[in-house]
């Protein structure tokens, strides 16, 4: 295993763990998340130079693009949920409730 190949699975790997244990802020969960699509995104793009292709794919461009509209949805509900609540602390919000 290359250390490119380490380096994407080790951020990978720490920002899902980031996502599983840190669930305390709402601001943090989203950006475990955006670190675990932008690894993606540079795995992705890396991938045709490592493979040795000719024509770079557009799978790369597809992935930011999805991590662009989830950032921005997440800011949205994050303002939403921050003016309706009171805070980003995850605990405070109950799905149950209507």
């Amino acid at each position: 295993m290359s250390y490119l190949h380490l380096s994407f699975y080790a951020a990978f790997t720490l920002s899902s763990l980031g996502l599983a244990f840190h669930r305390t802020h709402l601001i943090s969960a989203l950006l475990c998340l955006e670190s675990m699509m932008l690894s993606l995104y540079v795995a992705l793009a890396m991938w045709p130079i490592h493979m040795q292709t000719p024509s770079p794919t557009i799978i790369p461009i597809l992935v930011l693009t999805f991590s662009a509209c989830e950032a921005g949805t997440g800011l949205a509900l994050l303002v939403a949920s921050t003016r309706t609540h009171g805070s980003d602390h995850l605990h405070n919000f109950n799905l149950l409730q209507c």
